[in-house]
């Protein structure tokens, strides 16, 4: 894991539930640093600076595409 790189960073844990879904679906292989600790206190998320999302470097294209395509079709009511 030490060749995966940072691409994106969340503060709370609901925040992934959807992204690690079509990770999964894409076959891309990923790592959410912190996720385990932030679960058990939503607050230490803004101490250990939130979740890292880490990919594979041949992987970041790919996952920034997915990325975007969540940004600008999730809405919040």
């Amino acid at each position: 894991m030490t060749e995966f790189i940072t691409i994106a960073t969340f503060n709370f844990t609901h925040e992934i539930m959807v992204l690690k879904s079509i990770l999964d679906h894409e076959g891309i292989l990923y790592l959410f640093q912190n996720e385990n600790l932030i679960a058990v206190d939503p607050l230490a998320s803004f101490a250990y600076g939130g979740i890292l999302l880490k990919v594979h470097p041949n992987d970041i294209e790919k996952v920034k595409e997915i990325l975007d395509n969540l940004n600008s079709n999730l809405k919040i009511v």
